[in-house]
């Protein structure tokens, strides 16, 4: 059963606009209704001829686009669907009519070259807000063929984003069919799987995912932290894994924090905090090094997690050959996220002798003057190495899905 906005997208190709965005909620049913009104509105109408679909990453594209399509038994029933994962490349075929659909990513300001050359029929851009301007511009500029159409779908970002003052702020005088989603637009969602989602975001991304509007980033970062809470008691607890994040600071602070995994719940047991700007003494690598190991004791470390711009320090560390080191994630905004979300579920604890990683927590904050969301390079150096820890232990690879 589709809702009433559901089925406005199956509807949309035949309104004579040439282009459709959908924005809203996380889970709200844009983008599955989206790609099945694509391959319907694709083979219905052209032969022989090649579509984009474009995700974040290819991987993304296959996960949010491609698996799902696979999985419609109506398409299943009146096409032959096959998926070459070597070449990213979907071909759908009907009797004598066949299409191609070419997956592609647009993860960076490189990524416009891999779209270059091609000529489509029309093309998807699933979490467009994601992308760069230069990819999405040149994605479109490929769509050349006669009764071409775009397709954009995204969850809000801010309102100063290019997308959201180029493209949604100007849909009417572009001629361009918006709907905006919310998780009642999607009723294969129960009640308590609503309630789920709208428990796990708080604050600018509670305004942006669950209420799906372009809301501004200010105040406090993780408002949701709370020291009663959040703050437990350093003790002895019985711990089964480790892993050690570190943020190398040459002038900034250096900050690590050891992290024990306990019934369930990553405690941040102790911590490593040297500003030499305040002690008015620089630390070696070694140096760091040493206080790494004396964080470490004789704990079985499973790796330690560190900043990926430290090439010398992450050197110092393979040199012992004691520890596996791993860079970490620098997605700033995909790792702030994602503390925000394990802090609201309760996932992490901060024991009360990691004093400075629980002060930062109360200072760190959005830039409010800046045009994208950014947080002030101040008082972060514990909240890096928290968003590195967090990003490799909560990453979907550690639960094996």
């Amino acid at each position: 059963m589709f809702s009433e906005k559901q089925i406005k997208i199956l509807e949309w190709p035949y309104t004579g606009k040439r282009a459709l965005i959908c924005d809203g909620a996380v889970r709200s049913g844009k983008t599955s209704v989206m790609s099945l009104s694509f391959i319907l509105w694709a083979m219905g109408n052209f032969d022989k001829c090649s579509f984009g679909l474009c995700g974040k990453t290819v991987g993304s594209a296959e996960r949010n686009i491609i698996q799902p399509l696979l999985g419609v038994s109506y398409l299943q029933e009146q096409f032959s669907l096959e998926y070459t994962r070597s070449g990213h490349v979907l071909t759908v075929t009907r009797g004598l009519r066949s299409n191609q659909f070419y997956v592609f990513g647009g993860r960076d300001e490189s990524s416009y070259m891999l779209i270059q050359g091609v000529t489509l029929a029309g093309v998807l851009l699933d979490e467009v807000a994601l992308m760069p301007r230069s990819f999405v511009e040149q994605a479109m500029a490929r769509c050349s063929v006669a009764g071409s159409k775009f397709w954009f779908n995204c969850n809000p970002e801010s309102p100063s984003h290019w997308f959201y003052q180029e493209w949604i702020k100007k849909h009417i005088e572009r001629g361009i069919l918006y709907l905006h989603f919310t998780m009642d637009d999607n009723l294969s969602l129960s009640e308590k799987i609503k309630r789920r989602y709208e428990n796990m975001y708080s604050g600018v991304f509670y305004d942006r995912y669950i209420r799906g509007l372009w809301g501004v980033a200010e105040g406090l970062i993780y408002s949701m932290f709370n020291k009663d809470y959040h703050v437990v008691p350093s003790i002895p607890r019985p711990y089964e894994k480790y892993y050690i994040s570190c943020d190398y600071g040459t002038l900034n602070p250096t900050s690590a924090g050891l992290w024990g995994l306990s019934n369930g719940v990553w405690h941040r047991m102790r911590e490593y905090y040297y500003d030499g700007r305040k002690m008015q003494k620089q630390r070696t690598d070694e140096e760091h090094y040493a206080a790494i190991e004396e964080l470490a004791g004789d704990l079985p470390i499973t790796e330690i997690i560190v900043d990926p711009s430290a090439a010398s320090f992450i050197e110092v560390i393979r040199r012992h050959d004691r520890f596996n080191v791993e860079q970490a994630s620098n997605r700033v905004l995909d790792g702030i996220r994602d503390v925000a979300t394990q802090l609201k579920a309760g996932n992490i604890r901060i024991c009360d002798c990691c004093t400075d990683c629980i002060r930062e927590f109360g200072l760190y904050r959005w830039d409010e003057k800046a045009a994208e969301d950014r947080p002030l390079k101040t008082d972060d150096h514990a909240m890096d190495d928290v968003r590195y820890f967090v990003r490799t232990a909560f990453a979907p690879s550690r639960f094996g899905f």
